[in-house]
């Protein structure tokens, strides 16, 4: 016979195994949301740079501008790292409902995190983003190097284009084995870095760059305006390569489906 104690602790088991399929699926922000928040985290470091500027300027003391410049350059340094560990983002991640989530216990990430966090995506900037598209939970590089995800903050207020559920796709049986994968992705890098440079030769053969900016880096605006495009072509190539490879979408490493 079973006893009331173990029937109880069956009923306890149903409860939990109910309320955890009840929980929502956690929503992993796009990178249009995310952008919306750097740039509005980059209008206010422009703003604190420019009235420090002006307060200096207005009060007129070396000693003062020293003083007031080392001040700003702390604050713009511990700003991300102070506010994702202790509320769990940036104004601008606060702003566009966004919450950076320590994949351990689901919590705020730790300070060291949030610094290593901080400094990963400032060296590497907008190219820490370019395997957002072939990671489960949408993550950048410094997400995935300090176990973090950025989730939407409050999902009531969101719309279904701010963010995508856990892929399931890129576990697939069918896919080729990542070994494979990453051979094929680098193979393709290196054919669009070729392409690339053929493409830079040309452009230079033609007289579309002045010689100025190749050889002193005194570039006009048609100059600046021509090598930002071509960057970012680079950028999105490479990109192109790394999420449609790892999808099995490439030759030479497409999935059976």
């Amino acid at each position: 016979m079973v006893s009331c104690k173990q029937r109880c602790n069956r009923v306890s088991r149903m409860g939990s195994d109910a309320d955890m399929s009840a929980m929502p699926a956690p929503r992993y922000a796009r990178f249009s949301r995310r952008l919306r928040a750097m740039l509005f985290d980059w209008i206010i470091a422009l703003i604190v740079i420019y009235g420090a500027v002006l307060l200096a300027t207005s009060v007129g003391s070396d000693n003062f501008s020293r003083a007031l410049g080392v001040l700003v350059i702390v604050a713009l340094l511990l700003y991300e790292p102070i506010l994702v560990s202790r509320i769990g983002g940036t104004l601008g991640h606060y702003f566009n409902n966004l919450r950076v989530v320590d994949e351990d216990d689901g919590g705020n990430i730790s300070f060291p995190k949030a610094c290593a966090r901080a400094v990963i995506k400032g060296v590497l900037g907008l190219y820490s983003f370019v395997i957002l598209a072939v990671t489960s939970r949408n993550q950048a590089v410094h997400d995935l190097l300090t176990g973090s995800t950025v989730q939407i903050r409050d999902p009531a207020k969101a719309l279904s284009s701010q963010y995508m559920i856990e892929r399931t796709e890129l576990a697939a049986t069918d896919m080729p084995s990542p070994r494979r994968r990453l051979a094929v992705i680098c193979g393709y890098l290196l054919l669009t870095a070729i392409v690339y440079l053929l493409i830079t030769r040309g452009i230079i053969a033609a007289g579309l760059i002045t010689d100025g900016c190749i050889d002193r880096n005194v570039c006009s605006a048609s100059d600046r305006i021509l090598s930002l495009n071509l960057g970012l072509a680079l950028l999105a190539a490479g990109a192109a390569c790394i999420t449609l490879g790892w999808r099995g979408r490439l030759i030479g490493a497409r999935g059976t489906s």
